[in-house]
């Protein structure tokens, strides 16, 4: 329970030193934990998307490969087939193709075509026979150069569709890219996959697709002799997309290029939505003797998961609401500290007022003891110690009655006096004041009104207030920042006789007087008058560094 209660005043003290830094470092903390969550969550997402897009590249590059090997076998069947036959019929052919079932079993695929190899003067002869199996009248082209020494003419192409017999005649032998496909073929003996081209039946500006080329030979004199290729085009998006329809293309782009090089200029197929910006997978694969590049790319981007964005809408909504619940509890901890300060502050001033009060009321008791002892020392009957003693606490009551309207703050020199001599003021011009505004503290009025009421007492029994005419002035001037002399100077009363026995008030004011305010007093009875002159210290009591505090902290309140 100590230890509950101790780690809770440690926490409302941070609330109270920090009240704007605790709000933020709550906040920070909170938006950091959500940030490492969102953080592991996206390093969890890629690394999963990244095995699935490993898995993915390597699924759809065997189905290539499968779809590739697939052509391949069809092709070495015919040519096997043709290789035993003189000539290629287009009976025969036209019998192989539809064995195969394309429709099914050979997707992906433009097709099975056979291509004749002959000789430059030949051209006329085949131009002739194969205007007999064919329909149209298709002419060799592009025509042989003297330079030339074999053609490579499409003779048949199956399925037989209209946009298939533009290929027919066509001598794939006179473009380069197929003319190396069919001598690697030749040297190999194997099918053999071309470059980049676009289809003789696809036209100029078509998408890119490749061939693949499988060479029939004859047997003549015991030596293999060209006869020429079986072969099937591909559409480089239609191979794609049948190599990879029963693969899930969610989210990702898939391109094929020709060779090891991803470019713009080997692109030979491309599947997605074309807006891919996320991590990338590339598999080497083997078509038909031909290296070919697959790039697998997902979708996902640098976007946050669903998962890492409702991590971090929730992390921050509660980063916010812990901040907003900080920020109420600093402000109520500042003010609850306030509070406890303001109370500690009251029962700061209140033990010192009591104090203050206790010493005071002593003083007090010592002064009227003094009084009263002096007073009894000097009467000759009841009466006049009844009434001596009477006056004397009058006059300190009425100094107490200017100190309580100050709060027993500093009071007005001025006033003290006047208070003093309100009894003996009722005649104008009786009495004279001049001094500056001198404020004096609480000890020091008592001690200069109970001064000033002796003496006016003395000057209404023996002085100039004893008689019609007499005048009393009192000056006073500071002497020092901290020393005040006030001259009280009697005149127009009776002639002073010499010399004067002591009285009550003279011990007085040079006994408990001089001794309150730490200064000589100087009384003469001159034959003009009594003339008396008085040192009162200028300081400020001690409470008042309480009250300043205070306003001080009111002030600020008021301004926060």
């Amino acid at each position: 329970m100590h230890d509950t209660v101790k780690d809770g005043r440690k926490t409302r003290r941070w609330l109270v030193a920090y009240p704007r830094a605790t709000p933020l470092a709550i906040f920070t903390l909170i938006a950091a934990i959500t940030s490492l969550s969102v953080f592991a969550i996206e390093r969890g997402e890629r690394r999963r998307e990244d095995a699935r897009l490993t898995a993915t590249s390597m699924s759809i590059a065997s189905a290539i490969e499968r779809r590739a090997n697939t052509s391949s076998a069809y092709l070495r069947a015919g040519a096997a087939l043709f290789g035993t036959v003189d000539g290629v019929p287009s009976s025969l052919f036209r019998r192989f193709v539809s064995e195969l079932r394309l429709d099914s079993d050979y997707r992906g695929v433009e097709g099975v075509g056979w291509a004749e190899v002959i000789r430059p003067e030949q051209v006329a002869a085949y131009e002739a026979r194969i205007g007999m199996e064919v329909p149209g009248d298709p002419r060799v082209r592009p025509r042989p150069g003297p330079e030339r020494d074999r053609l490579v003419v499409v003779t048949y192409l199956q399925p037989d569709t209209q946009r298939a017999r533009r290929a027919l005649a066509f001598d794939m032998y006179s473009d380069p890219v197929r003319r190396a496909a069919m001598d690697e073929a030749e040297r190999t003996v194997r099918p053999t996959a071309s470059g980049r081209i676009v289809l003789a039946q696809e036209g100029t500006g078509r998408p890119p697709g490749f061939l693949i080329f499988m060479p029939v030979f004859d047997q003549v004199g015991g030596m293999r002799q060209l006869k020429g290729f079986i072969y099937s085009p591909f559409n480089g998006r239609d191979f794609l997309r049948s190599a990879i329809q029963t693969e899930s293309r969610n989210r990702i782009e898939v391109r094929l290029f020709d060779g090891a090089t991803p470019s713009s200029d080997a692109l030979l197929a491309e599947l997605g939505d074309d807006r891919s910006v996320g991590q990338v997978r590339r598999e080497r694969i083997e078509v038909a003797n031909r290296t070919m590049l697959l790039e697998v790319e997902s979708s996902g981007g640098n976007s946050l998961s669903m998962l890492s964005m409702l991590t971090l809408l929730f992390g921050l909504m509660v980063a916010t609401l812990l901040m907003i619940v900080a920020r109420l509890l600093t402000q109520q901890a500042v003010e609850d500290q306030a509070s406890l300060d303001w109370l500690a502050e009251q029962n700061a001033i209140r033990d010192t007022l009591t104090r203050e009060l206790n010493h005071r009321v002593k003083n007090t008791l010592a002064n009227v003891l003094s009084i009263v002892s002096l007073t009894r020392r000097r009467a000759t009957n009841l009466d006049e110690f009844a009434e001596g003693l009477d006056g004397r606490i009058r006059a300190l009551s009425a100094t107490h009655d200017l100190l309580t309207q100050s709060e027993w703050g500093t009071t007005p020199i001025r006033d003290v006096i006047e208070a003093e001599l309100a009894p003996y003021a009722q005649a104008r011009g009786v009495l004279e004041l001049a001094g500056p505004t001198v404020e004096l503290a609480p000890n020091d009025a008592l001690s200069l009104g109970l001064a000033i009421h002796e003496l006016a007492t003395n000057a209404t029994k023996y002085g100039a207030l004893s008689v019609p005419g007499g005048k009393v002035r009192i000056t006073w001037a500071l002497d020092r920042d901290d020393l005040v002399s006030l001259r009280w100077v009697e005149r127009g009363g009776p002639l002073v006789s010499q010399p004067r026995s002591r009285g009550f008030g003279t011990d007085l004011i040079e006994k408990i007087v001089a001794h309150e305010l730490r200064h000589p007093v100087e009384l003469q009875f001159e034959e003009q008058g009594v003339t008396c002159t008085l040192f009162v210290p200028v300081r400020q009591p001690s409470e008042f560094e309480i009250r300043a505090r205070r306003r001080a902290l009111a002030a600020n309140r008021s301004e926060g």
